[in-house]
């Protein structure tokens, strides 16, 4: 009987792979999601989960911190404004740790929310790869297209995560 060859995961598929036990870390259960920045030549940089920094009191531990945000159609959302984003505490974590991420590829479970897509286009990387899209992400893959931030979205359906 002949078995079916192994086929190997591409590196984008191998890194994506990684981003559910690193959200396994989050601290918030409307998004536990993680982050990883990868080099070009393929080495982890610095990874990322959502949490609060150092110290302060977690989501899991006394309740989210919710905002009202007032959109320009006037239509208003909740955010947890308690946390920091998967892709926020990559950044960091590099610029903790000095390491230069500029060129680099951000790999992330969906794409990131627009304060997230600026930082991303101001550390200077090149490529964003997301599992899925962000019920939001109008105004971020307008800005990555206009920072020549190449996007690529595995699967083209918009992440569910907890609302308030």
């Amino acid at each position: 009987m002949q078995q079916d060859p192994y086929i190997r995961p591409n590196w984008d598929e191998y890194f994506l792979n990684l981003l559910e036990p690193i959200g396994a870390r989050a601290t918030c259960n409307r998004g536990r999601s993680g982050s990883v920045i990868v080099s070009p030549d393929h080495t982890i940089l610095a990874t990322g989960y959502v949490g609060s920094p150092p110290g302060q009191p977690h989501c899991d531990e006394v309740g989210h911190l919710m905002k009202t945000v007032t959109h320009e159609d006037g239509h208003q959302s909740q955010h947890c404004m308690r946390t920091l984003h998967a892709e926020e505490n990559a950044i960091l974590q590099a610029a903790k740790e000095g390491i230069k991420i500029e060129g680099a590829t951000i790999y992330s479970k969906m794409v990131p929310c627009y304060n997230c897509a600026m930082r991303i286009c101001r550390v200077g990387l090149r490529r964003l790869v997301a599992k899925k899209r962000y019920h939001a992400d109008g105004s971020s893959i307008e800005l990555f297209k206009s920072a020549g931030v190449e996007v690529f979205v595995q699967d083209n359906t918009v992440e569910e995560y907890k609302q308030q």
